[in-house]
């Protein structure tokens, strides 16, 4: 019959004795050993259950989670070695600690002891002064598990929040990887003289390169290529809001476009821009950011080609017979010093011309070895694609690159512009 008593705590204990409200089980088939176990442990303030044997013992276990035992090693049937392996074997939300208590000093059986599963012994006869020692290694023990626990489920729960925040974070990204590729609504566009392929391919789920194209009147065509420095969203929104200035659905909100007395419509000088968007950076963005720029005017009944460089790799012009020229000036970043001046590079397109905006994710694109793509490979790509269209030329140079890179996804964003010159219809 399972014995179960609730002791009073002795007038007389000191402080120690509360206990911390942990029981002990007590298993030994000896009355009078269990009797004087229980007046040690009613005197230190602890909760005592006894089982006369292993069996008795291992029933109360799995009705009632018990963290410390502490077990008779020569019991008949089932004695303590084998009561503790079977405890052992029991599935517990918790680890507890097991005592045997023996009049055994053989070192020999001492490790049996222990390969069984043992925590620690005490030697018959007890005396008060190591069982409250014993105990309270025990429980220290006991109480570190405790803490370890409380531990692991703070962090699994704090992992979880992460995990949701991070979830949460993923699904905002991939919405602004969306909109952020709607700003590019079309790839490629057909004007009254040209044609215009755009490539845009962000590095991660958002990045800060920027292209577009736009009429500027009846015979004007503005191209351009925008690198914001950093990556991820600062960048992002950064571009988002230079693309509002540079919008062709809104020419009332258009800084590249200038409206005459009359109402029309003319590009304004690409030169002149830069100094508008430096200042304006300067002036009313409050942020540590700053952007590269190329950016183009062609009229085009003419063919003549005006185009500002301001920090950004200088474009390719290829010509119809099959050489290649380098454009642009150079010229400094947009948004880093006032008063910066920009110098507008001029020359004249002939039908079947190609010139061609890049960013330096394209050039700077490393293999496995780490070496870039390099501007060479790039003129030697066009000079291989030259007579093919312009959306070809694109698609062509992001496979190229993918192969080169080994990988689909780039270390810095991809994006260019190809604008091929028909020449006036």
């Amino acid at each position: 019959m399972v014995k179960i008593e609730k002791i009073v705590t002795d007038p007389d204990a000191s402080a120690v004795a509360k206990a911390g409200g942990r029981r002990i089980l007590v298993v030994d088939d000896s009355a009078a050993q269990r009797g004087i176990l229980r007046r040690y442990l009613s005197r230190m303030g602890y909760e005592m259950i006894d089982a006369e044997s292993g069996a008795e013992a291992l029933d109360i276990l799995a009705l009632d989670q018990i963290d410390l035992v502490i077990s008779d090693w020569m019991m008949p049937e089932m004695d303590g070695l084998e009561f503790c392996h079977r405890f052992r074997q029991m599935e517990r939300r918790s680890y507890g600690y097991f005592i045997l208590l023996t009049s055994k000093a053989d070192k020999a059986e001492i490790a049996r002891g222990l390969d069984m599963g043992a925590d620690d012994f005490l030697t018959k006869p007890v005396s008060p002064e190591e069982l409250r020692a014993r105990i309270a290694a025990g429980e220290r023990v006991l109480d570190m598990q405790c803490q370890l626990h409380r531990s692991n489920r703070d962090l699994g729960e704090a992992l979880a929040q992460i995990t949701a925040q991070h979830d949460a974070v993923e699904r905002d990204l991939r919405e602004a990887r969306k909109l952020q590729q709607s700003l590019l609504r079309e790839t490629e566009r057909s004007f009254d003289g040209a044609e215009v392929a755009m490539l845009l391919h962000p590095a991660g789920h958002v990045g800060g390169d920027l292209v577009g194209c736009f009429p500027a009147g009846p015979d004007h065509l503005v191209a351009y290529a925008v690198d914001v420095s950093g990556h991820g969203v600062a960048s992002a929104l950064m571009a988002a809001r230079i693309a509002a200035h540079l919008s062709g659905s809104e020419p009332e909100q258009n800084m590249a476009l200038a409206r005459n007395p009359d109402g029309s419509i003319e590009p304004l000088p690409p030169a002149r821009l830069a100094r508008r968007l430096n200042a304006m950076m300067l002036a009313d963005m409050e942020t540590d950011l700053y952007f590269t720029m190329v950016l183009s005017v062609l009229d085009l009944a003419s063919g003549d080609l005006r185009v500002v460089q301001a920090g950004h790799p200088h474009p390719i012009l290829h010509r119809a017979y099959g050489e290649a020229e380098k454009v642009g000036h150079g010229g400094l970043p947009i948004g880093l010093l006032a008063d910066v001046s920009y110098r507008e590079a001029q020359l004249s397109l002939s039908p079947g011309d190609r010139l061609v905006l890049f960013t330096d994710g394209i050039t700077e694109c490393r293999n496995s070895l780490g070496a870039g793509f390099g501007r060479a490979r790039l003129r030697d790509f066009l000079a291989a694609y030259h007579g093919r269209a312009a959306g070809q030329v694109l698609d062509g140079l992001l496979r190229v690159l993918t192969h080169h890179a080994g990988q689909a996804e780039f270390e810095d964003d991809v994006s260019a512009v190809v604008l091929d010159y028909l020449g006036p219809s």
